[in-house]
């Protein structure tokens, strides 16, 4: 006489690691797309009162700078300079905060640290 195992026994773990090992791959692709999607996404970043905007992509190059003729003085250079560097990292947040979000939807707050 053989012994009948009940429903939803007898599956062991290793169906269980099957079953996470395939949840995983799953999340990594979707993380891929998430990724491959955020590259080709534009990112925008002001200063200066919107005197410097700047248009960044997910790869964080720019793709477009734009200086109102207002604040251009050759003796003010260095302010220039630092609301441009200001407005670069302006787009940079704005890239890394919607990036945090998408990954928040996609892992359900779980933390995988070094992935983004």
């Amino acid at each position: 006489m053989r012994a009948r195992v009940p429903n939803g026994m007898g599956k062991g773990p290793s169906n269980n690691m099957n079953q996470m090992l395939k949840q995983a791959q799953k999340m990594q692709d979707q993380i891929t797309e998430l990724q491959a999607d955020l590259e080709q996404r534009e990112f925008k970043g002001t200063a200066g009162g919107g005197a410097v905007e700047v248009t960044i992509n997910g790869k964080r190059n720019v793709l477009d700078l734009k200086i109102s003729p207002d604040i251009v003085d050759k003796d003010a250079i260095e302010d220039l300079q630092d609301i441009i560097k200001a407005a670069f990292n302006a787009a940079v947040d704005n890239l890394d905060e919607v990036s945090d979000a998408e990954m928040q939807k996609l892992t359900g707050g779980v933390s995988f640290p070094g992935l983004f």
